[in-house]
């Protein structure tokens, strides 16, 4: 017998062969479970038409699905056409509110123009009244000798009312000293109301 090499008595193989043969024996192989998903070859037909109308299903769901967001976009699309109508309206309007504005703005300020001019006016025709009362006090001498009854007769006229009882007077003179020219302005008359409204 060669050196190095064993036989078995069973076979009449060597040694180094049978222990190989052992060490595959007890390996473990891959079974179908074990094995990743086989391609659809290795599938029973029972099981692709279940695929298939799976996926068949979940490919008209998405279409659906699209069909309504489709939908959905539309009705967006036509309100927001129907908002870009609604904003220029708006604008419409308030461009014509901004041109009213100001047209009335023109018109306050014309109106305040017009308003100080008067206020001027008024003052002017009240200086022009003040000025011309200064000199139109009762001529010297046309009271008479009695200027009691002088105001009794005339303060009625001048103002326009109705004394009742009749006006009576405590004291009533001219004021200051008698000019001798005469040409001078008339000396205001001053009384003193016994009774008065």
């Amino acid at each position: 017998m060669p050196r190095g090499r064993t036989t078995s008595k069973v076979t009449g193989k060597p040694a180094l062969q049978l222990l190989f043969s052992e060490a595959l024996r007890h390996q473990k192989h891959p079974s179908v479970e074990d094995s990743p998903a086989l391609p659809c070859a290795n599938m029973t037909e029972d099981t692709q038409g279940v695929t298939m109308d799976h996926i068949l299903q979940e490919i008209s769901a998405v279409s659906r699905k699209l069909e309504g967001m489709d939908n959905a976009m539309v009705a967006l699309m036509a309100e927001t056409r129907s908002m870009r109508l609604d904003l220029a309206g708006f604008q419409s309007q308030m461009s014509g509110l901004d041109q009213r504005v100001t047209t009335v703005e023109t018109q306050v300020a014309s109106w305040t123009d017009r308003d100080l001019e008067l206020s001027h006016l008024h003052s002017k025709r009240t200086d022009l009244s003040d000025r011309s009362r200064r000199n139109n006090g009762f001529p010297e001498g046309v009271e008479g000798a009695d200027i009691f009854s002088y105001l009794r007769d005339i303060l009625p006229k001048q103002t326009d009312l109705t004394f009742d009882p009749p006006l009576e007077f405590q004291r009533a003179h001219r004021l200051g000293p008698r000019r001798q020219d005469g040409n001078g302005r008339p000396r205001p008359i001053i009384a003193c109301m016994l009774r008065h409204l």
